[in-house]
């Protein structure tokens, strides 16, 4: 299990990076074709995100404790929120009801709280002993409205699908996804539910990991956290070695990622 987690967290880190030089950008006004650098928040090639700092500080806390312990995520968040644990070089991006909640010390329940930031971080619970109220649990430190709770433990039985060998179009199908909608009626917004079924339409969509997050990527707006979600997805379907070689080669702060994988 461990080996099919590393796929899952390095697809999650490369998506991820692909996608942040190219964050908030409109649709069809940019085209990512490889590993890039600097843009919108200019930095370095193979730079992740919040997306993948967070997702770790989770596989930390399981690393070492062996269970969910929610107050010891919250810990771990702060962590990378205050000192910039988990990270390449420190934070450099942090959504608004991220911040708002970690600042307060409990998760924002409101209707207009339902962004992606938990959605982001969420897939590597498929390989945790993680009950479905434990997964909202992870969620509700941040994002605790039923909309984003629900999502998160969606997109766990969706990875734990893929886990489970079954193929990307019939979870899509499971999970309310219609692979068959053109890509203009698909959103990537910050909204939660828009980026949950953008990951999974671009999965139930491509044959490679490549063209997943490359898909993922180009759909524009929120492109890191589509192509940290798409990606993780995809690491799980196509391994490590689905991953472009270049683009590992030049993805930061494996070390940092190495550190945190649980068994």
């Amino acid at each position: 299990m461990v080996a099919m987690l590393r796929d899952c967290i390095y697809g999650q880190a490369v998506g991820d990076a692909l996608g942040v030089p190219y964050e908030f950008m409109p649709r069809d006004t940019f085209k990512c074709v490889g590993m890039a650098g600097y843009g919108t928040h200019n930095q370095p090639p193979g730079t992740w995100s919040d997306d993948t700092s967070m997702a770790l500080a989770i596989c930390d806390s399981y690393r070492e404790l062996g269970c969910i312990d929610i107050a010891d995520i919250r810990e771990k968040f702060l962590a990378w929120y205050q000192d910039g644990a988990y990270s390449c070089d420190g934070l450099f991006d942090i959504g608004n009801a991220t911040a708002t909640a970690l600042r307060l010390g409990h998760g924002l329940s409101g209707e207009r709280d339902n962004g992606n930031g938990s959605l982001m971080r969420t897939v590597p619970l498929a390989f945790a002993d993680a009950t479905d109220n434990e997964v909202r649990a992870v969620s509700a430190i941040t994002h605790a409205h039923a909309t984003s709770t629900e999502a998160c433990v969606g997109m766990v039985g969706a990875a734990r699908s893929l886990i489970s060998g079954k193929r990307a179009r019939e979870v899509a199908l499971a999970y309310g996804v219609d692979p068959d909608k053109p890509r203009g009626a698909i959103r990537s917004s910050g909204y939660v539910r828009h980026t949950f079924e953008a990951a999974l339409w671009c999965l139930a969509n491509t044959a490679s990991y490549r063209d997943c997050v490359l898909l993922a990527v180009n759909l524009g707006d929120d492109t890191d956290t589509t192509g940290a979600v798409a990606g993780a997805l995809a690491g799980i379907l196509y391994g490590m070695d689905g991953i472009p070689a270049e683009w590992l080669e030049v993805l930061r702060g494996k070390d940092v990622i190495e550190r945190c994988l649980f068994r």
